[in-house]
């Protein structure tokens, strides 16, 4: 099974599915309909009918996962020195370039020269999301920038500059030719 934007589910989440499974399992042997069943555990009728099927060909033990798709290849051991290495950032692994930022790119040649374990571009962003790690888009703010100022300018000045809201008033969508009232 594939979810779109988990990349893989958590340990957490795959014991959370499997228990959704088993559950319509005991529906499916007190006769519910799937529709019925897929509307209170809410999921989709067409996953539910596919574990009716599922389940009287093989019963429940036909709902149990069968293991994680794939295997991860970094232990956790492995894992956590990834994770230390990460946290020095990527100048400390060469990467000195005006973007001081973990592209996928980067991570997976990392993983590469750590572990020389290859992967591909999606699978370190499995990975990643998989440990609960996310896309994050760094802030590029001055260093001269002072906080406190704009929160001043943004509660005095720009309400003046941005002026009054006017009152109702017939207005135009066109450009050229606006209603006057």
């Amino acid at each position: 099974m594939r979810y779109a934007q988990g990349g893989g589910l958590t340990p957490r989440e795959q014991e959370k599915r499997e228990r959704l499974r088993l559950d319509a399992a005991e529906r499916f042997a007190r006769g519910e309909k799937a529709e019925a069943i897929a509307r209170e555990l809410r999921v989709t009728a067409r996953s539910a009918r596919r574990w009716r099927r599922a389940w009287e060909q093989g019963g429940a033990d036909a709902l149990r996962p069968r293991g994680p798709v794939s295997v991860e290849r970094l232990s956790p051991a492995q894992w956590e020195r990834l994770e230390q290495e990460l946290g020095r950032g990527p100048l400390a692994h060469g990467w000195d370039d005006e973007f001081q930022g973990w592209t996928l790119k980067r991570v997976k040649l990392l993983i590469g020269r750590m572990f020389h374990v290859g992967y591909t571009i999606q699978g370190v962003w499995k990975l990643l999301r998989r440990h609960g790690w996310s896309a994050q888009v760094p802030l590029r703010r001055a260093i001269e920038r002072d906080d406190e100022t704009i929160e001043v300018w943004k509660a005095k000045v720009w309400p003046e500059v941005k002026g009054r809201r006017r009152t109702w008033a017939p207005t135009s969508a066109s450009r050229t030719r606006q209603v006057r009232g």
